[in-house]
């Protein structure tokens, strides 16, 4: 299996290999929620993956010429990273510019001498922090379905690094009057009432989608930190649809703003103690959550 659609919001990604031996890992598929990861994509992450993807290209033409020292340097600098969150073993690191296989991992079997881990990276990890790292270690060692999580939410943020491009703030005309929600108009009034006015982003829904299926999964809402951009799925604007439930998602990722997001156990931690404990004071809080499980499958045939 491979990562198969970057592009699709609606699904979380696949981390796998299409070698028979590599073993595969599937983030599972995300429910209806009521946020994505906040996304940050930097330009030097960017420029970073571009100047290694040039490399690896390089190399590929020159038919087996020795990769540039940058890159020798990176595979390096990643391995002794991984390394060191790993109990026992060794690790070596590829890194590629493949858009469709983002992590493979080869494990030799146990109980046949010391562990020497083949790992091929997508070159957005390069640079990666040491909570990606030591999710990257348990991954590798363990398969361990937390750390799959964490990197499935690191590779849903760089999907245009993977692209070759930076997150540009949106050329697209904002659109907060929907068929049946008017968004400006609930975050106006959201903004007044609980965060007194102090909440500086824009506001939009989402891109309208083809031919109505069943979703496995939708994002009802997600928050751009880069951009200070709230979306909000197209699903939710349906006759349907209370105004008290669009008005708790665009609540939720109005809260993101307020809320940094933490290290914990060394994982991200996007919706901490404090961020729930402020989110349950939305006035229609339960009610909201009520009607979200007793229309869940509505929601997801969109």
């Amino acid at each position: 299996m491979r990562l198969t659609d970057l592009a699709d919001a609606d699904t979380g990604p696949v981390l796998a290999s299409l070698a028979p031996d590599v073993t595969p890992c599937i983030v599972p598929m995300r429910s209806a929620t009521p946020c994505s990861s906040p996304v940050t994509v930097t330009a030097d992450a960017v420029a970073q993956v571009t100047r290694l993807t040039e490399a690896l290209r390089k190399a590929r033409k020159g038919g087996g010429a020795s990769p540039s020292e940058e890159l020798v340097t990176a595979e390096a600098s990643l391995a002794r990273r991984i390394r060191a969150h790993l109990e026992r073993g060794k690790v070596r690191v590829t890194l590629t510019d493949n858009r469709y296989t983002m992590i493979s991992v080869r494990r030799p079997p146990r109980g046949h001498g010391p562990r020497t881990y083949d790992v091929r990276l997508h070159c957005m990890f390069a640079d990666a922090d040491p909570v990606i790292t030591r999710a990257l270690a348990r991954y590798i060692a363990d398969n361990d379905r937390d750390a799959s999580r964490v990197l499935g939410d690191f590779i849903d943020a760089n999907q245009d690094v993977v692209r070759g491009r930076a997150r540009r703030a949106p050329t697209q005309v904002i659109l907060t009057a929907g068929d049946h929600h008017d968004l400006r108009e609930i975050f106006d009034e959201l903004n007044a009432r609980y965060f007194g006015g102090t909440i500086d982003a824009a506001i939009t829904w989402g891109a309208r989608p083809g031919k109505p299926r069943r979703r496995h999964s939708i994002k009802m809402g997600s928050y751009s930190v880069e951009e200070r951009l709230i979306r909000l799925h197209r699903s939710l604007d349906r006759a349907f649809v209370p105004r008290f439930f669009v008005a708790w998602i665009v609540f939720h990722e109005m809260l993101h703003q307020v809320h940094d997001i933490k290290v914990k156990n060394g994982r991200r931690e996007f919706h901490s103690r404090a961020f729930l404990a402020d989110e349950a004071r939305f006035e229609h809080y339960l009610e909201a959550r009520a009607w979200e499980r007793a229309n869940l499958d509505a929601l997801l045939t969109y």
